[in-house]
């Protein structure tokens, strides 16, 4: 019994040893950008507000981002406020029988301000993420009850905001109402399909099958939807003429596909799509050579670009793009840009987010493996303060 036991107590006095040392990951990683955006975005229960808006909205895009965030940052308090603020008032008390109602804010009645769901219709964007994230933090941290809840929603997901497109397979719709006009018509948006999303939830769910022909449609959304290296916010599918321009939105490039170029900046560099993801897109990269910006709007039919620079966030944005690229020095420019209009002026919601996704990944904070798991710096070695 004594020559068992021995070795048993020689580990966990090594183990003991490494953890007062500071061998052993630490719990968390300095990150001030997440911890700004939490004091100026983030209220005591849980809301992340956007205060440009006179109705002071929170959407579910931003719930699902600060999920994110607060997984990174290893912040398990914060995750749950976020979580059961957007369960309480998102979705009518109960994720796993609805999906959360995309837009909630201030509602004037009667001249008296009240608050609630502004648009009860839900966003595929916001509850990719919010699943992805649940079953990454079930992972991470250990808690069945995430991934269960993040499985249920994953599948929710799949009945009520995907659907059969003709030539091209199950495809994410935008949302569960409103992106089907026609009866040969559908309207997609490619930013919404992170493929490293789509492939982590092919990669986690094999008993949910549909999840692998949703990454293939997915990849061909963001993949066949640039004809000039620019991908646009909106586009339509039509059965037997495929992808076409979204006449609503002049087939413009803005600040929806701003993220286009984020995701695929953050692929894993084994990742199975990295380089088709890659691609199409290095005209953006030589139009930030020629100019030092990212544009904050471009006709993708034509490839012209207005004369408006994007703003800190888009650099930030795009900065990951430009490294996955081989063109670091163009990357850095960027990262530095993003952080001199920060100091002049306060960025908003949306620069926020794509500073805390853009600059972070570049900082180091995390990174997606070949599966599109996220790899979180607390769970290793926190990289070097800036």
């Amino acid at each position: 019994m004594r020559g068992t036991l021995a070795p048993l107590w020689r580990i966990w006095l090594i183990g003991l040893a490494m953890l007062v040392s500071g061998s052993v990951a630490a719990s968390t990683c300095a990150w001030p950008d997440w911890v700004h955006f939490k004091q100026s975005m983030l209220s005591a229960d849980g809301r992340v507000i956007d205060s440009s808006s006179p109705q002071q909205v929170t959407v579910s895009e931003g719930q699902a981002y600060a999920l994110f965030f607060a997984l990174v940052a290893n912040d398990r308090p914060t995750f749950d406020k976020v979580l059961n603020w957007t369960q309480n008032n998102l979705a009518q008390g109960d994720l796993t029988r609805h999906l959360p109602a995309w837009q909630w804010g201030r509602l004037d009645s009667k001249g008296t301000a009240t608050w609630g769901v502004l648009d009860t219709n839900a966003a595929s964007d916001a509850d990719l993420w919010i699943a992805y994230t649940l079953l990454e933090a079930g992972r991470l941290w250990q808690e069945r009850s995430y991934t269960a809840l993040g499985t249920v929603l994953a599948r929710t997901i799949i009945d009520k905001e995907t659907a059969m497109l003709p030539g091209l397979g199950r495809t994410v719709l935008p949302g569960p109402v409103g992106f089907h006009p026609k009866e040969d018509t559908w309207r997609l948006n490619p930013s919404y399909v992170p493929l490293q999303v789509m492939q982590h939830l092919a990669h986690a769910l094999p008993e949910q099958a549909e999840w692998n022909a949703v990454l293939g449609t997915s990849q061909r959304l963001v993949i066949e939807t640039a004809p000039h290296g620019f991908s646009p916010d909106w586009v339509i599918y039509q059965r037997d003429k495929g992808f076409l321009p979204d006449q609503a939105t002049k087939a413009e490039s803005a600040y929806n596909a701003i993220r286009v170029y984020l995701w695929a900046g953050t692929l894993a560099p084994d990742a199975s799509s990295r380089m088709s993801a890659l691609g199409p897109f290095k005209p953006l990269a030589d139009f930030v050579a020629a100019h030092g910006y990212p544009p904050e709007r471009v006709d993708t039919q034509t490839g012209i670009a207005e004369s408006n620079a994007g703003n800190a966030g888009f650099s930030a944005a795009v900065a990951p793009f430009l490294a996955a690229l081989g063109r670091p020095e163009l990357a850095q420019a960027q990262v530095q840009r993003a952080r001199a209009l920060a100091q002049k002026e306060a960025l908003g919601y949306y620069s926020q987010v794509l500073a805390l996704f853009g600059l972070g990944y570049l900082d180091g904070l995390y990174r997606f493996d070949q599966s599109g798991a996220v790899v979180p710096a607390w769970t290793s070695t926190c990289p070097a303060a800036h």
